[in-house]
């Protein structure tokens, strides 16, 4: 038995694909847990791009069955869309299994969420507009419509109508937007219906079986640590569980599966929307750190915000994760730099501490207290084993382990598949 978890330390957008992918060599199953194609993850292979958004990055490697979660909701369009126009690489149908308990994103929730966001104004939470949000609101609420729905036309139906009863009054009621029928939320995903139906199946047992067989399972987040609907920067945050405890829930298995949970982080941070970011650089630093590492959403298309590692956050992401080891991206982005910050505490109305503040306010409000390091300006890319960095760059992974007390297994060197150094 082995269980894997990849998950993003950060506030998403940490380089999981890449990290799945270089992992997913040694797996039988990749499972996504939570989330839907609000965020997506970038694999490149052979210098080809693949963005990837409701499908797990492993899918990309031949023999890997790939598996949705009862945590995830999925828009049935954008998935065989994506899985459409992965076909050149290999990708079918047959490597994707659907819980019957994971939660179907349908037309009205993704309008709900575009009236939403648009009401609140200068208070917008930045979402992506994809219907995340009211999916997730359905499922607490028990209006929820399940992949096991579209086995049954005359249950869908019902299921919508019941929906659709409390949601039309928001469209309408509340926001001015036009009702909507069942049949028009039917008509939208009509086409696959066919193709979906035997890709449903019991997740929880196929996981335990293949597990109690030998075989090892991947459990790929979504997001990042920082997002988490419970422990993230709340309001600022994403509608699931991103962590390693969203795991059991979001994929139907026992938490004692998981034997090794790996924690993805860039050797900076990033974030995309609104919310506190204690290390931006609003300046030219960040500037250059956004076009050398290329800083634009894979789902969003919006440019992320940029600034200096935080180990305050990653102290705080690795103790509600419990991270066995961490997966160090994009190293060579810092290529160049004669001092490279580091935060290590945070200061509070004249107090250091070098834990997270319990309100949000004070972490908007908090002073970034920084260690500086050597920088270098060797080429890095090349690099495939950690005796192959340079000093200052040996020096800065290891401070990064020292500061965060989880140690650094690989390190992203750049954006191919093979661009790894491997450490441990």
């Amino acid at each position: 038995m082995a269980g894997i978890a990849v998950l993003g330390a950060q506030w998403g957008d940490e380089g999981k694909g890449k990290a799945t992918d270089y992992l997913s060599r040694q797996i039988d199953y990749v499972v996504k847990f939570n989330g839907g194609n609000n965020a997506g993850h970038t694999v490149v292979i052979d210098e080809k791009h693949f963005a990837l958004h409701l499908l797990p990055s492993g899918i990309l490697t031949d023999e890997v069955q790939a598996v949705i979660g009862n945590g995830a909701v999925i828009d049935i369009v954008a998935l065989f869309d994506e899985l459409d126009q992965l076909k050149d690489a290999g990708v079918d149908d047959s490597r994707l299994v659907i819980s019957s308990k994971a939660h179907i994103l349908t037309l009205y929730h993704k309008a709900l969420d575009k009236a939403k966001e648009h009401s609140l104004g200068s208070k917008k939470i930045g979402t992506t507009g994809k219907g995340i949000g009211p999916a997730y609101a359905d499922k607490i609420s028990r209006l929820g419509i399940q992949a096991a729905d579209l086995l049954s036309d005359a249950g869908l139906r019902a299921k919508i109508q019941t929906a659709l009863d409390y949601n039309n009054f928001l469209l309408t009621d509340l926001y001015g937007k036009p009702a909507m029928t069942v049949q028009q939320v039917i008509d939208e995903f009509a086409p696959y219906l066919e193709r979906i139906k035997p890709m449903i199946k019991d997740v929880p047992l196929l996981l335990t079986n293949a597990l109690a067989e030998g075989k090892t399972v991947l459990f790929e987040a979504s997001q990042g640590a920082l997002l988490d609907i419970d422990f993230g920067t709340y309001p600022f945050v994403t509608s699931s569980n991103t962590i390693s405890a969203g795991i059991g829930t979001g994929a139907g298995i026992p938490v004692r599966s998981i034997d090794r949970v790996v924690g993805v982080a860039k050797a900076y941070l990033t974030r995309v929307g609104n919310g506190p970011f204690p290390t931006e650089q609003d300046n030219d630093i960040g500037e250059l750190i956004r076009t050398r590492g290329a800083e634009v959403g894979v789902t969003t298309g919006r440019t992320r915000r940029c600034g200096h590692y935080d180990a305050v956050l990653a102290r705080y992401s690795n103790m509600i994760n419990g991270f066995t080891d961490m997966i160090l991206t994009k190293l060579d982005v810092l290529t160049g730099f004669d001092k490279i910050p580091v935060c290590v505490a945070y200061k509070l109305r004249g107090k250091v501490s070098e834990n997270m503040p319990l309100s949000l306010l004070d972490l908007d409000a908090v002073e970034p207290v920084y260690e500086m390091l050597p920088g270098w300006k060797e080429d890095i890319t090349k690099a495939r084993h950690f005796a192959d960095l340079p000093m200052a760059a040996k020096k800065y992974v290891s401070f990064i382990e020292q500061v965060t007390n989880v140690k650094v297994s690989a390190i992203g060197v750049g954006p191919a598949r093979e661009d790894i150094v491997v450490k441990e």
